[in-house]
């Protein structure tokens, strides 16, 4: 198993920001963050550490630690490219340029250099096509905000070799996440799956007239949503009885929602320029202030949840 000590993030956007304050949380690793263009990373990450310091979770000594082991460059032929243990790539959802972006990077970067994708949907193996060396390529999916959530989605490609996996695993635990192996690249990974199987349900319940989208998140939020955290569906199903599991699957699944296209209301919605956050209204209307108080409730519900304060 590799010990990995440098870090080379692709991509300074809120993901490539995300990941160097996670990354730079450790002693023992250096970060560097590539960018095409010049870019401000550290008064986010600045930002998000203060948060941090203001719930008595670190002290600003750990913030100028923290941001210490942090570098930025437009270089690609930089010697913290060159010599990176590891490369995590946060560029656009596009898969020509992370082909390409891989295939850059193997013309300037180790042999032994991990090459770590975090796209949240896009197969790692296709990624990898345009490199050489594919059992160096693995999927990264770290969840959004990085630098609060836990898991990462460890997912391994058709040729992704066990010593990367392991070395992968190994530093994700290291700066504290929670990485969970994906034996399979499969559209959605793990989590992205059962996610997007409630949303389609939820949005059809909308459709149907069944109840509005504040009440469908009132249901979740108020009752198995609560219980998630610590009860997860397997255990669940395990707690209450297969037999029962079966007897309400036996008759409930045939009515749940089984679409394979996106529902028509998304496709209204968005024909009619309602796009969420981005336009102020969505399945419900958004003013700035609210949309400002949702992120930081968001932010405020996970500082206490992991670090109970």
């Amino acid at each position: 198993m590799r010990e990995i000590k440098k870090v080379l993030i692709c991509g300074a956007g809120m993901m490539g920001q995300g990941l160097a304050q996670v990354f730079s949380a450790c002693e023992g690793l250096n970060v560097t963050v590539h960018n095409r263009r010049e870019r401000d990373i550290f008064g986010p990450i600045r930002q998000n550490l203060e948060q941090l310091r203001d719930k008595g979770i670190i002290t600003d000594a750990e913030i100028d630690s923290r941001l210490s082991r942090i570098k930025f460059t437009t270089d690609m032929e930089s010697d913290e490219v060159k010599n990176a243990d590891l490369v995590v790539e946060c560029v656009a959802e596009e898969m020509e340029l992370k082909q390409d972006l891989f295939a850059t990077l193997e013309e300037i970067c180790r042999e032994d250099c991990i090459f770590a994708t975090n796209t949240s949907v896009m197969s790692p193996t296709e990624i990898s096509a345009k490199v050489n060396h594919k059992e160096r390529v693995i999927g990264t999916h770290f969840w959004n905000p990085a630098h609060l959530i836990p898991l990462v989605e460890v997912v391994k490609t058709a040729y992704t070799s066990d010593e990367v996996v392991e070395s992968t695993m190994a530093v994700l635990e290291k700066v504290d996440k929670k990485p969970v192996l994906c034996k399979k690249d499969v559209p959605g990974f793990i989590a992205n799956r059962m996610q997007h199987a409630l949303w389609r349900e939820a949005i059809s319940i909308v459709e149907q007239g069944i109840a509005d989208a504040k009440t469908v998140d009132d249901a979740v939020k108020y009752s198995f949503g609560l219980r998630l955290p610590q009860l997860g569906p397997m255990e669940n199903a395990d707690m209450v009885g297969l037999q029962l599991t079966y007897n309400i699957h036996d008759y409930i699944l045939k009515y749940l929602e089984d679409s394979h296209e996106p529902s028509p209301i998304i496709k209204e919605h968005l024909a009619q320029g309602k796009e969420g956050f981005k336009s102020g209204e969505g399945f419900q209307s958004w003013t700035p202030e609210a949309i400002e108080k949702s992120k930081r409730d968001l932010n405020e519900y996970l500082i206490k949840m992991i670090y109970g304060v």
